[in-house]
């Protein structure tokens, strides 16, 4: 193989991405990005050869040199960063900044993390006389970052005896039927046994597991990585350079910068895609009969033909039907929802909280203009990088430069929503803590405290010791923060009279001597509230591997905000920290991407709602039930992708000197086939249904502008400052950020 063939093959792999089978909207992208690249190979094929007419002899040198660079660059699912570079211990590493002598620097840092994914291909399996053949076009890709398994079905046998399986994330639970596929078997008198069929679906599974990445600007990091490359290749110690390979040097960079114009244009689409807002959609309210007012409106409840489906979900959920505060869901009273609503002339600001269904990233990004600045303590504690388990609801064994990526992009975006006299606290173990410590200085840079937090004690085992504590990391966005002490004695105090409802505000975020503040006083010992599974479920009703005690999550939400303000978790998991701010009186956000949304966290609020007696609930004597929350899913960057509509455009035929720059998805329809063209009547009409079912508008809406909703009525919504939306004829302006982007 030439270099030159060599090249143009790399090229094109490395371009397109590997090949991926399935359905979703990376695939349907990459699909067309291939198509694309087939028309731009002719255009570079011809532009190569006019710039070498003079210079024959450097073609050998131009094809290798262009491959080397661009194979270092890119990775076999199409993203681009550092994947191979030998020599970026010496000219790529940023080990310092203007305002700090040491920074911290990992190859992913530009970078938007998205998921990780197996890249599943269509491949036959034999061994033991066995022959399999698995389809892997039906795989639909994973939304986001959640744990979902694969289940196999048995499509047919062929003439040769190969035995085709049908393959597919499993939906809703569903699994995979070996007794029932080797039933099928038996009839065709194959002599499967059940442990073949074991080894040949594990040998599927072991595909290649890859991390997808979006570059926040690939035009310039390609540029910038492509000077500082050549330099190092061609000019470092060079006393001369002839004319002639001055312009051969300048073949290479036009001819590759050529190449990074249109590569970054796909890039950048997918930027755009990924930043856009984001569509609320199937949104419920939760609220407790006692905030309904209206007793002809209970009554009509009670009558409704859906009320045995909530008697149900009760004592489903150990909730007596006559207790004045069970949660009511929206959900079995659509015809309802809107009457309910009515009885608040405040609605956004008389809910309690938000729970919201999204990889959190997207939920971050998309209430950002409705929550900036007004969230007062956000808890978080992230997956580690920990061995793949079944315990687990979602990936936990990233790489470290994959965990570094994923949790920077949303610090940054939580550093945005949280308040001026904000505080964020990051719970963290002993695989992650100088990261976090890292990210953190350099996010928030007011570093406040290490809390240790014990679940074991002390001790060590054969050769090691124990592994019996965590850290969580406390920072304030500014000098000026809210901190709240249990206790403060006072001269001459010799006991501790009370450990609630006195405490002191210092928004210097300085702690005078005589503060002694023992965060963790009245904690059991950490053995008894984290030992086991069982424990926690007796403990709290929550069967979740990875929850946090209540009290842990009372002292830094106690801490860190008052009464009604808001607390903010985009790591929900069973949704510890949004049960115990509305146990405290906080306003809370809880975010969460897996299906344990709905069977873990969903139920949880609801028993909280009903005055849950586990955890902190009977120390807290203001909290006895009671209260309206929202739930909702959001648009999926997957799903968003996949509602996409892309042609292949016109720009080849264009008279600009440089098509490689031409946007290429300036004609493309994105997701405007929500919209409709009147032209009798000048008009154009909305119709979101043809994107997706059920969405919120209102939400959507608000989310969007930023504004909070003071009332609904059927087919308007009106917002706080006093503006009003008819949500049965929209103006496409308003959403043309959630559909169509330049």
């Amino acid at each position: 193989m030439t270099k030159e063939q060599k090249f143009y093959e790399a090229l094109r792999d490395v371009f397109i991405g590997a090949k991926i089978e399935g359905e979703g909207g990376f695939i349907n992208l990459m699909r067309i990005k291939s198509a694309y690249y087939s028309q731009i190979e002719k255009l570079l094929k011809k532009d190569i050869e006019e710039a070498l007419i003079k210079h024959p002899k450097f073609r050998d040198e131009l094809f290798d040199k262009l491959y080397t660079f661009f194979s270092r660059y890119f990775t076999e699912n199409g993203s681009i960063y550092f994947n191979s570079t030998p020599f970026h211990n010496n000219i790529y590493e940023k080990v310092y900044t203007d305002e700090k002598d040491v920074i911290l620097f990992w190859k992913t840092q530009m970078l938007y993390y998205v998921k990780t994914d197996r890249i599943f291909r269509s491949m036959p399996v034999e061994f033991d006389g066995m022959k399999c053949y698995f389809n892997a076009s039906q795989i639909e890709n994973k939304k986001a970052n959640e744990k979902r398994t694969l289940i196999f079905e048995l499509n047919e046998i062929r003439k040769d005896d190969t035995i085709v399986f049908d393959v597919k994330y499993s939906e809703r639970g569903t699994k995979t039927k070996p007794d029932e596929i080797l039933k099928n078997l038996k009839k065709k008198s194959t002599g499967i046994t059940e442990e073949l069929l074991e080894k040949a679906f594990r040998i599927f599974e072991k595909q290649s597991e890859v991390d997808f990445f979006i570059n926040k600007n690939a035009k310039a990091f390609l540029q910038e990585q492509f000077k500082l490359w050549s330099y190092q290749y061609f000019w470092e110690g060079a006393k001369e350079w002839s004319e002639g390979r001055v312009n051969e040097l300048q073949i290479l960079k036009d001819i590759a910068f050529k190449i990074i114009d249109f590569v970054s244009q796909f890039e950048d689409e997918l930027v755009k895609i990924w930043n856009k807002p984001k569509f609320v959609k199937n949104s419920n309210y939760v609220i407790t009969l006692d905030r309904i007012s209206d007793k002809k409106l209970i009554e009509k409840i009670k009558e409704h033909k859906n009320y045995p489906l909530q008697i149900k979900e009760w004592e489903e959920l150990g909730i007596n039907k006559d207790n004045h505060k069970a949660p009511i869901d929206t959900k079995y009273f659509k015809d309802l929802e809107l009457e309910i609503l009515g009885l608040f002339d405040d609605l956004d600001n008389q809910l309690d909280g938000w729970l919201i269904k999204s990889e959190n990233y997207q939920a971050l990004n998309t209430i950002m203009p409705k929550f900036k600045e007004k969230v007062q303590t956000i808890f978080i504690d992230p997956p580690f990088n920990k061995a793949e388990s079944d315990q687990f609801s979602y990936i936990a064994n990233y790489l470290d430069s994959s965990w570094i990526t994923l949790l920077e992009n949303r610090l940054m975006l939580a550093k945005d929503i949280l308040n001026k006299s904000g505080t964020i606290f990051v719970n963290s173990d002993d695989k992650c803590n100088s990261y976090t410590r890292f990210l953190l200085d350099r996010i928030f840079i007011n570093f406040q405290n290490e809390i240790i937090s014990a679940y074991e004690k002390p001790g060590a085992g054969l050769g090691k010791f124990k592994n019996n504590h965590g850290n969580i990391y406390f920072y304030s966005k500014s000098e000026r923060f809210i901190f709240n002490t249990l206790y403060v004695p006072r001269k001459g105090e010799t006991e501790l009279t009370k450990r609630e409802g006195r405490h002191k505000v210092d928004y210097e975020g300085k702690i005078s001597p005589d503060w002694w503040i023992d965060m963790w006083t009245d904690i059991p010992s950490f053995a008894t509230a984290m030992t086991s599974k069982e424990r926690s479920i007796k403990m709290l009703g929550v069967n979740f591997p990875t929850q946090l005690p209540e009290k842990l999550l009372y002292r830094i939400i106690h801490t860190g905000s008052n009464k009604n303000d808001y607390v903010l978790d985009f790591f929900a998991g069973s949704g510890t920290t949004t049960a115990v701010a509305h146990k405290l009186g906080r306003k809370w956000i809880g975010v969460e991407m897996g299906e344990h949304f709905y069977t873990v966290i969903l139920p949880r609020m609801k028993k909280v709602l009903a005055y849950d007696k586990s955890g902190i609930s009977k120390e807290i004597k203001e909290y006895c039930g009671g209260g309206f929350f929202k739930y909702f899913e959001l648009e999926q960057y997957e799903e968003a992708l996949a509602n996409c509509k892309y042609e292949d455009g016109d720009m080849f035929n264009s008279p600009s000197k440089t098509p490689y720059r031409e946007y290429v998805f300036m004609k493309d329809e994105k997701m405007l086939s929500a919209l409709e063209i009147d032209y009798e009547n000048n008009n154009v009409n909305v119709d979101l249904s043809k994107l997706y079912a059920d969405i919120d508008i209102a939400e959507t809406l608000s989310n969007l502008t930023g504004k909070w909703i003071k009332s609904l009525k059927d087919g308007e919504v009106e917002f706080t400052d006093g503006s009003k939306i008819d949500t049965t004829n929209l103006n496409y302006k308003l959403i043309k950020p959630l559909i169509w982007w330049e």
